[in-house]
């Protein structure tokens, strides 16, 4: 008599928020069309908060929705090159990634000790 295979459960994973800033950099082009592309990418992915721009790089930040960090910065690499055709966005590469989770993002908002929020140099203070 053959065994039925066991079944496994599954884990429960539930993604979290991760606030992501993506820099993006390569030969320049007409600054109306940057501006024009990354509003199109702001109604294609819509987590979008913000974007900058000038004619040679680009910032956006945005929301994530990942289970772990590792998926989402893999999320942000791809990003740009996901929406380029769609929204019209030059061939430039990700120059710099940050991805942190919802509670580090809102604790940067905060002053500690009335201390401002960059510090000089060298100084180094509490969280």
């Amino acid at each position: 008599m053959d065994t039925p295979p066991r079944l496994h459960l599954v884990e429960d994973i539930t993604p979290l928020m991760w606030h992501v800033t993506l820099t993006v950099a390569g030969d320049p082009v007409d600054a109306t069309d940057i501006k024009v592309a990354l509003e199109r990418l702001s109604y294609e992915h819509p987590f979008l908060l913000s974007g900058r721009f000038a004619a040679d790089r680009a910032e956006v930040r945005y929301w994530e929705e990942a289970v772990d960090v590792d998926e989402a910065l893999h999320m942000a690499v791809g990003l740009w090159d996901e929406h380029r055709e769609s929204s019209g966005l030059p061939a430039w590469r990700v120059v710099g990634v940050e991805v942190v989770d919802r509670d580090t993002f809102h604790r940067r908002g905060k002053y500690p000790h009335d201390a401002p929020g960059l510090v000089a140099a060298g100084r180094v203070l509490p969280f």
